[in-house]
């Protein structure tokens, strides 16, 4: 009941903060039967709450043993489906034994159970993967040793790809592989046990690769992401549109830059060269990228400028309504969750824990409020409360939307008084476009 609860909770959390969560293959995660679900590991917390919203059966984690420092903590954790390990990296926690918590693994395999583990042990937000350790295997291999190879025990890889895995109203897919069976290397298993742990492992890891968009380095992903900061375009005719083709956008970007690095490794310091230049020219412009794809035409520029400013006219009571009723938690947590931790891969699942908290306080304050101020009763109340969350999504995206309009007519008055430069960052970019993308 109360996994259900919480679950029900957290979903409603991931909705509000992220602007699309899409669910690849879901079947497999559904699909009866043992299973162990392993997956990439770049936003902590909120790795598991995905996995979590895309199954609709119970899921059980492996979690780390310093979860788990109290009788308090391990009964509450314990009964949220989390299992404690002992990392050597942690040491010892008090109360958590490794031998009881791979049991624990096995019963509930054994009992047709979903068992989630994050096979790369840490999280860091970046779309490289990791080296995996190959604990996940054993347990896989372990438990059909136990059942003789008659479990039918599955392994499920899941590619979690967020396109900005800490920004509010970003998108993310959960791409969910092909089920892998471990009973290949059972045999082995029985002489050898580390050898096919290993093995499996690299299985592991070759099909998660292909769930994924990352580099094969650290360096390579971080050049990639600045090319496609360049490239991307809500104007550009062969700039993919949706989800699924951003992603599609992504890889095609990462895939190059590792060709390019096999096959010319000499020509990569052209490319940063060249994407450094691009860059240094957007930034002293102060042009956004993607409007070098429009064709500019300065009196329809200049009509469509008026158009909005009436459209922003229009909005703005609505604007400052979402304004008054949502600046205190927002801001709020735009100031105490940088206090709180310094990853950026903690940042979006504090985010929800604290919106979970903040908005709804936030919101029955000014119906209390109202209440006493106005005598507001009854379905006024509820009524107000409801255009509290839908407005503060409205100045969200009319705040964007007014950020948008005034690097349009930005731009306009750039073309008039810095055409040439204008041009000339525009042939850097083709260059890169045509380089990257053919």
């Amino acid at each position: 009941m109360l996994y259900k609860f919480l679950k029900l909770i957290v979903t409603i959390g991931l909705k509000l903060y992220y602007g699309q969560i899409k669910v690849s293959n879901a079947k497999e995660l559904n699909s009866p039967g043992a299973k162990i679900i392993i997956a990439n590991h770049p936003n902590t917390l909120m790795d598991a709450w995905m996995i979590g919203y895309a199954s609709k059966k119970p899921i059980y984690y492996m979690a780390k043993g310093t979860f788990f420092t109290s009788r308090f903590k391990r009964k509450l954790l314990t009964s949220l489906g989390m299992i404690p390990i002992n990392r050597s990296a942690d040491g010892n926690t008090k109360g958590v034994s490794n031998v009881d918590s791979f049991e624990m693994c096995y019963r509930l395999l054994e009992e047709g159970k979903s068992l989630v583990i994050f096979p790369e042990g840490t999280s860091y937000s970046e779309r490289l993967l990791r080296k995996l350790k190959s604990g996940s295997a054993r347990i896989a291999l372990q438990t059909e040793l136990r059942n003789k190879g008659e479990l039918g025990l599955k392994i499920i890889p899941v590619g979690l790809v967020y396109l900005e895995p800490a920004k509010f109203r970003s998108s993310v897919l959960i791409n969910v592989g092909a089920p892998i069976s471990p009973l290949k290397f059972l045999p082995q298993f029985q002489t050898d046990t580390l050898k096919a742990a290993r093995q499996l492992t690299a299985v592991f890891k070759k099909e998660l690769s292909q769930l994924l968009v990352g580099s094969e380095t650290k360096e390579h992903e971080t050049l990639a992401d600045k090319i496609i900061g360049i490239l991307v375009s809500s104007y550009s005719l062969d700039t993919p549109k949706g989800l699924e083709h951003d992603i599609s956008f992504i890889k095609k970007v990462n895939e190059k830059v590792i060709d390019i690095s096999r096959k010319a490794p000499e020509s990569i310091k052209d490319l940063e060269q060249l994407v450094y230049q691009i860059e240094w020219q957007v930034e002293k412009l102060d042009v956004k990228s993607e409007f070098l794809d429009r064709k500019f035409r300065s009196g329809m520029f200049v009509r469509q400028i008026l158009q909005s400013i009436i459209g922003l006219i229009l909005g703005l009571p609505f604007f400052l309504w979402g304004m008054i009723h949502n600046a205190i938690p927002y801001y709020f947590a735009d100031w105490v969750i940088p206090k709180i931790v310094k990853d950026i891969e903690y940042f979006a699942p504090l985010a929800v824990l604290l919106g979970l908290i903040t908005y709804p306080l936030n919101y029955f304050g000014f119906v209390v409020l109202a209440h006493y101020a106005f005598g507001l009763d009854g379905w006024n109340q509820l009524f107000y409360f409801a255009t509290m969350p839908i407005s503060g999504l409205f100045a969200y995206y009319f705040y964007h939307y007014y950020k948008h309009i005034t690097f349009k007519l930005s731009f306009t008055m750039l073309m008039k008084s810095e055409g040439d430069a204008v041009a000339a960052l525009k042939k850097d970019r083709k260059e890169l476009r045509d380089l990257i993308l053919g």
